[in-house]
């Protein structure tokens, strides 16, 4: 199964009031007050005026995202983290292959990255979307890494998230629902023994 992601992610709060006159918005909730925007072309010419440009071949270090960040663009983000630390993060993955990157503005500015990674041969604290969720400042909790502790892996594509965020759900809300199905079928309610395991992301 792939994976793919295109996202702004931040507080919940600056999201919400930074977005509320967006007509193609759509906040996702995840944990620890944060939320996540994801990016389509509608958004993008909601935002700058324009739509969106995307790079002609695979994402590389020189040219790290697929959604190429246009002066317009990065504007808008770059106010919104006068706010509060504003982070883009965009992965693919298909077959356990793929790639991941992520960049960040704080006080106006770029202050992170971007950064881009398709090996995943070093510390997973240190791949692209884990390392700029630390400088949004999400703290380390029972699942494996930061990316799972806010969510990010419970929908798979964007058409996910937009669903995810139009339903108003949970990112527990699959946790939930095997919950509830544990305890019709046992007639007892059961809780996990430990801190989830998310499996390979490749997103390794």
């Amino acid at each position: 199964m792939g994976y793919q992601l295109s996202a702004v992610v931040a507080d919940v709060e600056l999201l919400r009031e930074e977005t509320r006159e967006l007509e193609h918005a759509v906040l996702g909730g995840l944990r620890q007050d944060f939320a996540l925007l994801p990016v389509t072309p509608r958004l993008v010419e909601d935002l700058t005026g324009a739509p969106p440009d995307y790079t002609a071949g695979e994402p590389d270090p020189e040219q790290p995202f697929t959604l190429v960040l246009s002066p317009a663009l990065t504007g808008v983000l770059a106010r919104w983290s006068r706010r509060g630390p504003i982070a883009y993060v965009e992965a693919a993955f298909a077959g356990g292959l793929g790639h991941q990157a992520a960049v960040v503005w704080l006080g106006g500015a770029r202050s992170w990255g971007p950064r881009f990674d398709a090996v995943f041969d070093g510390p997973r604290g240190e791949w692209p979307i884990n390392a700029a969720l630390v400088e949004l400042g999400v703290e380390p909790g029972a699942w494996i890494d930061p990316f799972a502790e806010l969510g990010l892996h419970v929908e798979r594509d964007t058409a996910g998230w937009l669903a995810h965020g139009r339903r108003g759900l949970t990112v527990d809300y699959w946790d939930e629902l095997a919950e509830e199905w544990e305890e019709r079928q046992s007639g007892i309610g059961q809780q996990p023994d430990g801190p989830r395991s998310v499996g390979d992301w490749g997103i390794p």
